[in-house]
């Protein structure tokens, strides 16, 4: 997923060129909406897996607007390490997924550090990363960018929801760490946990090592001079800052029983919104499919259902097996048919002498 999806993000990349400035404008702001819509989606998911996916599309949303604003070199930096870490916390949330008897609900997790506690390090660090911890992979780009975002000409709008977005990131990791690693352990008491899935750990061993180290790395290729970042203090500190605060308010939101309310039905409706990226699919999906899924139940309860299949295929098949099931029943070798066959025979015969 990390690398598939970000297919359209580079083919935009190596056509940057052709942007002109209203279509930049415009893809700056569905960029920034997408990546603020997405990290708080993901703040109000109980699937693993999904909450791993909006984060990607939180990614993908950082990456376009950067590339929106001319830097297509960063928006590909980002791509790289985004790819790295996010390769890294797709393969332990399978073999924690795996483990748990393929559950994905983070809310029967918790406490898996005991159990599971090489996974457990590796979903952390590639946690760590995409919040943008110093001097892991993440924190060389996505830094980079939201200083760039700094320095660059941009309106109060754009400029809050990028870190909006950033400490949304930094709160749904913290409340996926809560949720898993620490906590109460909230699965069977008997279960087969487990961390010797050795095949899973040497790959994810070795991804480990690159998210570490392949920020500076790959910063170090791509880029031949230090980009010039002139910030005041506040500006410079203000993503650290704001991590700090998603962090916090991340781990306050998972500890306390906000998040449990939503599963009393009595907070849902909140959940329920967020959880579905603000009525998007009854936009795209539903409002497109209902017409012609009806058309099509009515066509299969009409005609598949219905008189096509009473003369056709079922019909002839019921004639068929009513008529062979009498055949068979007369072919049974059975007294009493024998008994009534000789009456009708001997009444036929009868009639035939008086006529």
């Amino acid at each position: 997923s990390s690398t598939l999806v970000t297919a359209g993000v580079y083919l935009l990349i190596r056509f940057n060129m052709i942007l002109n400035e209203n279509l930049c404008l415009f893809l700056l702001l569905i960029s920034t909406l997408t990546m603020f819509m997405a990290g708080l989606g993901a703040n109000f998911e109980f699937d693993l897996k999904k909450i791993i996916a909006l984060s990607t599309l939180s990614q993908l949303g950082l990456m376009m607007s950067i590339l929106s604003m001319g830097n297509y070199k960063l928006a590909f930096f980002h791509l790289l390490t985004h790819a790295l870490f996010k390769a890294l916390l797709f393969m332990c949330a399978g073999a924690i997924i795996h483990n748990l008897k393929d559950t994905q609900d983070i809310r029967f997790m918790g406490n898996l550090m005991v159990h599971m506690p090489l996974t457990c390090i590796c979903l952390n660090i590639s946690n760590l990363a995409l919040c943008g911890m110093p001097f892991l992979a993440g924190f060389y780009s996505k830094d980079l960018i939201l200083e760039v975002v700094s320095m660059d000409f941009v309106n109060i709008f754009i400029f809050l929801l990028f870190f909006i977005s950033t400490g949304l990131t930094v709160c749904y990791s913290f409340r996926l760490c809560y949720y898993s690693i620490t906590g109460d352990f909230n699965f069977y008491s008997l279960h087969s946990l487990n961390d010797e899935g050795w095949i899973m750990l040497k790959s994810m061993l070795l991804m480990l090592m690159f998210v570490i180290f392949s920020g500076s790395m790959l910063m170090w290729l791509i880029f031949p001079t230090p980009v010039m970042i002139c910030l005041p203090l506040e500006l410079k500190m203000l993503a650290l800052f704001v991590s700090f605060i998603g962090a916090w308010l991340g781990y306050e939101m998972a500890k306390f029983s906000l998040s449990w309310v939503s599963n009393s039905l009595k907070f849902y409706s909140y959940s329920y919104f967020f959880g579905i990226m603000w009525f998007m699919p009854n936009i795209s999906t539903f409002s497109m499919n209902y017409v012609p899924l009806v058309l099509s139940f009515n066509f299969y309860k009409s005609f598949d259902q219905g008189w096509n299949e009473y003369f056709g295929g079922q019909g002839m098949y019921k004639n068929l097996k009513n008529s062979s099931l009498l055949i068979q029943f007369l072919q049974n070798n059975n007294m009493k048919i024998y008994l009534i066959l000789i009456i009708l025979w001997v009444i036929i015969l009868f009639l035939i002498l008086l006529v």
